[in-house]
């Protein structure tokens, strides 16, 4: 029997903002721990399931996906520390990535943490881990269901034991070790009653010093709001204390919301032990446009924009800091630096160039910058090094290829691939990569990737996904994705656009599509929908869009602008209303990204109702006949700390239904 999907009730509510009217006919909505709501959201995820399990390649498609995601290990979150290596695994028989070590770099792996092996009725992930100095013991968060409510524990690394602490509402961790390697920093939020408003939910958190052994309801405020005296951090700022191994200064940082600009506090770190009276200098403030910061003895490196939209690297004196006398230390460039790291004798960037990732040095002392030649053209993940080890890990992939791990020794400037990665067992050597430029609406040159088999046919006929995200300066960048090959073998093409708001071309790029210039995020993905169209990729019978979380302002702005260019629009947790977004738990930290304009259940960045309400508005007003489906995990959140079958599920899902919709057939060739 046909499932019938359920319709929302509708009950017009009407509000002002600046002198204009706006209707909101499913505001009750907000609500959405409530009890009508959620047996709406019940009735439509058992209608979408049962929608979903009748596509005629989803069982297929799931088999397929299962075998990729299990091909190759997932290994990230590096850390170095007490001559020890860890790092988060994910194997082909795990659904959730556990906390391994090992205790030099050819040594064997050890399990020091599983929550696959966690037998409690809703999965729990780790959000976060830090070993202390000494990598004897780790401080890590773990939450259930995708929360990301983080409960902080320690355990001993050489005996594997649990020790008896749980400290809960560390949401970020924060956490930062003490010399002795028994005593770290940490931050916490407060414990609010159930009826606070959603919106003070992040505000006014604390670091807190502990030390094993006490109770942490008795730990001592150390940094936050009305704890240091002429430190000034606001309701909405995350405070966070950090102590660097490699300087005898502990460093005060500021996160002002989502923006990207920082405050710095510096203060000698003996002073620790009396933080309500110790003396803090401000080194930087948010006008100063400093986004990161490394610390070397009483030298504080920081990148900044200011007169630098591609960002240069200044340093200045902890003891007597003085921006107007910085020293340059790497000018600005037609590189954008994303990240600097002090190893051995020498400042690195790590920078991208065209969409590369790339890589420099310069020694501490002064000198010329040096290029550090990389295996290939890709993407730098991540990296890591114990403080000025001169050994740096370094993670590394692109398109096609898999990830690896190198290490690199700065001071020798050799490059050596670890072995902890192999290469991948599928074979990358049938697909193709173009990079091209796309005219937007106002002639700016919008980059886009376009991956597919290679001797695929310009004749419009192929199924193509275009996704594209566009917030906080955030740079997509070229990655591995073998679950991907699912849709290549099926003749699908895939589309990442680059537009405004992103990081790809620096600060500008990002300003060009923030706030009042958001409009541009939206005509930047038109505009690649349209090259692809026009190129013969594909034909909007075939084309889709994909936005997740702040994505789902272009996608969603893209399918009401132009509806006609899409048989499918993906949106996956997605920001879709952001008139009444500020209101939300995560509402106040994003004005600084969106302005002001006064789904998984459990995500706390995306509120739930921002998907129910486009859905339930959508499935009331149906134009195209098409189906609005409505797609909920109820153990999942924004996406961290959701399980590998939980992935696999949805991508399984999503890609049958484009199928479907596209009117694609079931033959296909595995690459």
């Amino acid at each position: 029997m046909t499932p019938t999907q359920p319709a929302a009730r509708v009950e017009i509510l009407r509000d002002t903002y600046y002198g204009v009217t706006v209707e909101d006919p499913y505001r009750w909505m907000e609500d959405w721990k409530g009890e009508e709501l959620q047996t709406w959201l019940k009735a439509q995820a058992t209608y979408t399931k049962e929608y979903f399990e009748t596509l005629p390649q989803r069982e297929a498609l799931l088999k397929r996906i299962t075998e990729l995601s299990g091909a190759d290990p997932l290994l990230y979150s590096l850390h170095a520390a007490g001559g020890r290596y860890f790092y988060l695994r994910r194997d082909s028989n795990d659904n959730l990535a556990k906390l391994v070590v090992r205790t030099e770099l050819d040594g064997q792996e050890k399990v020091l943490f599983d929550p696959n092996t966690l037998k409690d009725e809703v999965h729990s992930a780790i959000d976060w881990y830090t070993p202390s100095r000494d990598g004897k013991l780790v401080a890590y968060g773990i939450s259930p269901g995708g929360s990301e409510d983080s409960t902080l524990h320690i355990l001993e690394v050489d005996s594997g034991k649990i020790l008896d602490l749980a400290i809960s509402r560390t949401w970020f961790g924060g956490v930062s070790w003490l010399e002795d390697s028994r005593s770290f920093v940490y931050q916490r939020f407060p414990d609010r009653p159930a009826d606070a408003p959603p919106t003070e939910r992040f505000n006014d958190a604390c670091m807190y010093l502990h030390q094993l052994g006490n109770d942490p309801e008795k730990d001592q405020a150390v940094f936050g709001r009305g704890v240091n005296a002429g430190v000034e951090i606001a309701h909405e700022d995350f405070p966070f204390l950090i102590l660097p191994q490699n300087s005898n200064w502990m460093i005060g940082l500021i996160m002002h919301g989502d923006l990207r600009e920082i405050t710095i506090y510096a203060a000698p770190r003996p002073v620790l032990s009396d933080p309500t009276t110790c003396t803090w200098t401000k080194i930087v403030d948010i006008e100063d446009a400093v986004t990161g910061y490394a610390v070397h003895d009483d030298t504080i490196y920081l990148r900044t924009h200011k007169d630098a939209p591609r960002y240069k690297v200044i340093a200045t004196s902890l003891k007597n800091p003085d921006l107007t006398r910085a020293t340059e230390v790497v000018p600005k460039s037609e590189a954008v630096i994303e990240d600097i790291r002090v190893a051995g004798d020498y400042l690195l960037t790590q920078d991208l160039v065209g969409g590369i990732g790339r890589m420099r040095r310069v020694k501490l002392s002064g000198g010329d910058i040096e290029p550090v030649p990389l295996p290939f053209d890709g993407t730098i993940i991540e990296w890591t090094n114990e403080a000025d080890s001169p050994e740096v890990l370094l993670e590394m992939a692109a398109w096609t290829v898999s990830p690896r791990i190198y290490r690199f020794h700065v001071n020798e400037r050799t490059l050596k691939d670890t072995g902890w990665l192999l290469p991948s067992p599928i074979d990358t050597s049938a697909l193709e990569t173009h990079e091209v430029q796309v005219p937007a609406k106002d002639g700016t040159l919008v980059p886009l990737s376009i991956i597919h088999k290679k001797g695929l046919k310009l004749d419009g006929n192929n199924p193509t996904l275009l996704t594209g995200y566009g917030s906080y300066g955030i740079t997509i960048t070229p990655s591995f994705r073998p679950t991907m090959f699912a849709w290549y073998e099926r003749g699908g093409v895939y589309a990442v656009a680059h537009i405004r708001g992103g990081g790809e071309y620096g600060k500008e790029w990002h300003q060009a599509g923030q706030m009042l210039n958001k409009h541009n995020t939206i005509d930047d993905i038109i505009a690649c929908a349209e090259y692809l169209i026009a190129q013969k990729y594909t034909r909007p019978e075939r084309l889709a869009g994909e936005g997740t979380s702040g994505g789902g302002i272009p996608s969603g702005g893209a399918l009401v602008k132009r509806p006609d260019l899409w048989a499918v629009m993906v949106m996956r947790v997605a920001v879709t209303n952001t008139l009444r977004f500020e209101f939300t738990e995560n509402g106040p930290p994003n004005i600084q990204e969106f302005g002001s304009v006064t789904t998984g259940l459990n995500d706390p960045r995306v509120v739930v109702w921002q998907a129910t309400k486009m859905a339930a508005r959508l499935q009331a007003a149906p134009t195209s006949g098409k189906p609005v489906l409505l797609r909920v995990e109820f153990q999942a959140g924004h996406g961290t700390g959701s399980t590998r079958q939980q992935f696999d599920e949805e991508l399984a899902d999503k890609l049958a239904f484009l199928l479907q919709q596209m009117g694609v057939g079931t033959s296909f060739r595995k690459c």
